[in-house]
C-alpha cells in the first residue's frame, strides 16, 4: 500500500507539467483589476494567490478539493489532510498507515517542554504555541536537506516530513500548553491508538464518559481544516515559506496572524459576547431583550463577534454543521440557547443597521460555546483550538506549494504621493 508520500510522488511531475502549461498557455490572462480601494482597503476581492486546496465561495462556503464541506463533515481531520494534498480521500489502508505514522511522530522531544515552563504564566496560549513550534523547528529536515544542496525538484521531499511532524506533534503541543498554562497537572502522553482529534481530547484531560467532546472535537477540527489562501494566517504562512524558510518558520508566522482579534480571536470575543448577555438578564433572554442588547452594543461602535464574513454571503455551513451539533448534544445549555436565538434575531438587526454586507453567523457564533458546554472552558485556548485546525490546510498548503516550485512572494508597492500624482494628472 502506498503512503502519503509515495502518492505525492508519482503526483509531482504531473502537478508540475499542468502549472507550466497553464503558466504558457495563458500567461498573459489578467485575473483582476486593482482599484485605489482596494489597495487601501487590505486587497479584499483582488485574485492574487492560487490556491489548489479549497477555496470560499459566496453562497456555498468552504470547498475542499472541490467538495462542500457539508459533504466532510463526517470524515476525520487526516482524512481531510490526505485529500488537500492528494486530492481524494484516502482508502482505508492509506488512512492507517497515516495514522500509524502521525502516531509515532506524535511525542514532544524531551526540551520542549521546559521551554514552554520557562514563559510567564500569564502569557496566551497562542504565544506558547508560536514559541513552541519555533522551538520545535530545531529539527526540520528541510533546513538541513537545503543547507546539504538538496535539488530544488526535491525540496518538497524533506518538507513533507517536516509537516507529518508538525502534524503529529501539534495536537501533543496544543494540550500541553493547556494543562501547563491552566493548572491542569502534568501534560498527558499522546496515545497511538485514537485518532488526530480523539487523541487531542484526550491529552486535554477533560472528562468524557460519552465519548461525545471527541466526537465534537472530530467534528470542530475537520470542518474549520482549510479555508483558502487569502487569510491572515494562510497569506502569512504562504509569505513566509515562499522565502524557502521551513515550515516551522512559516507555520509561527501563521499562529501570528492567527492570533489577531479580527481573525483568530473571534470565537473567544464570541464567548465574552454571550456570557455578558447570560449575566445581563440572568439567563436566555427574550427576543426582544436580545435585540436592544444587540442594538446596544453596536451604538457603542463595537462589532457583534461571530457574524458577517469577508468573502461568504449567507450562513457559513459550518455553523450550521456545529450547531446541528449543538442541537443534538446540549440544547438545553443555556449558552447554547443564547446562540441559537440569536441567530434568529441579529442577522435582521445587521440588516437594519446597513452597516453589514453579510449579516450571518460564521462557525465562530457557536463554537466555542460547545467547547464551553463539554468542559474546555478557558476561552484563550479557543483561538489554539481554531489553529490546530487549520494547521490541516496550511500545512498541505506548504506541500503543494513546494512542488510546484511557488516563487517568493514579491508584489510591487507604492507610495500615496505617487497616487496622488499619478492621480492628478
Amino acid at each position: 500500500m502506498a503512503s502519503l508520500k509515495q502518492i505525492l510522488r508519482k503526483q509531482a511531475p504531473q502537478r508540475r507539467e499542468r502549472v507550466r502549461r497553464i503558466v504558457e498557455e495563458r500567461g498573459q490572462d489578467v485575473l483582476a483589476q486593482i482599484s485605489v480601494a482596494q489597495a487601501y482597503g487590505g486587497l479584499r476581492g483582488v485574485r492574487a494567490l492560487v490556491c489548489d486546496t479549497s477555496e470560499v465561495d459566496p453562497t456555498r462556503g468552504l470547498i475542499v478539493a472541490g467538495r462542500p464541506i457539508t459533504e466532510l463533515s463526517d470524515r476525520l481531520p487526516e482524512e481531510l489532510f490526505f485529500l488537500l494534498c492528494a486530492g481524494r480521500l484516502p482508502t482505508t489502508a492509506e488512512l492507517h498507515t497515516l495514522q500509524q505514522d502521525l502516531g509515532r511522530r506524535a511525542a514532544l522531544p524531551d526540551d520542549i517542554l521546559p521551554v514552554l515552563a520557562a514563559w510567564p504564566t500569564e502569557s496566551h496560549p497562542m504565544r506558547l504555541f508560536a514559541v513552541g513550534v519555533l522551538a520545535l523547528g530545531r529539527d526540520s529536515h528541510f533546513a538541513r536537506g537545503y543547507a546539504e544542496g538538496l535539488p530544488k525538484d526535491d525540496y518538497w521531499e524533506p518538507l513533507f516530513e517536516d509537516v507529518l511532524d508538525l502534524l503529529a506533534r501539534l495536537p501533543t503541543l496544543a494540550a500541553a500548553i493547556y494543562r501547563l498554562r491552566f493548572g491542569k497537572g502534568s501534560p498527558i502522553e499522546p496515545d497511538r491508538g485514537r485518532d488526530w482529534a480523539a487523541g487531542f481530547a484526550h491529552m486535554l484531560g477533560i472528562p468524557d464518559p460519552t465519548g461525545a467532546f471527541a466526537e465534537l472535537m472530530r467534528l470542530y477540527l475537520t470542518v474549520q481544516c482549510d479555508h483558502g489562501a487569502g487569510d491572515v494566517s494562510a497569506n502569512a504562512c504562504h509569505a513566509v515559506a515562499s522565502a524557502l524558510a521551513d515550515p516551522y518558520y512559516a507555520i509561527a508566522a501563521a499562529l501570528a496572524g492567527q492570533a489577531g482579534p479580527l481573525h483568530g480571536l473571534a470565537s473567544q470575543e464570541v464567548m465574552r459576547f454571550v456570557c455578558g448577555i447570560r449575566e445581563r438578564f440572568g439567563g436566555v433572554p427574550k427576543d426582544e431583550q436580545l435585540r436592544a442588547y444587540a442594538k446596544e452594543w453596536l451604538e457603542a461602535g463595537r462589532v457583534i463577534p461571530g457574524y458577517g464574513h469577508a468573502v461568504l454571503r449567507a450562513t457559513d455551513p459550518r455553523f450550521t454543521a456545529l450547531h446541528d451539533f449543538g442541537r443534538s448534544h446540549c440544547p438545553d445549555d443555556p449558552l447554547f440557547q443564547i446562540v441559537d436565538r440569536a441567530r434568529g434575531v441579529i442577522p435582521q438587526l445587521l440588516r437594519d443597521d446597513g452597516r453589514a454586507s453579510n449579516p450571518y453567523p460564521n462557525a465562530d457564533a457557536v463554537s466555542g460555546v460547545l467547547l464551553h458546554h463539554f468542559g474546555l472552558r478557558e476561552a484563550s485556548l479557543y483561538t489554539v483550538c481554531v489553529a490546530l485546525s487549520r494547521s490541516i490546510g496550511l500545512l498541505a498548503q506548504l506541500v503543494l506549494n513546494r512542488i510546484i516550485a511557488t516563487p517568493i512572494l514579491r508584489p510591487t508597492s507604492v507610495s500615496t504621493e505617487r497616487l496622488e500624482s499619478d492621480l492628478g494628472r
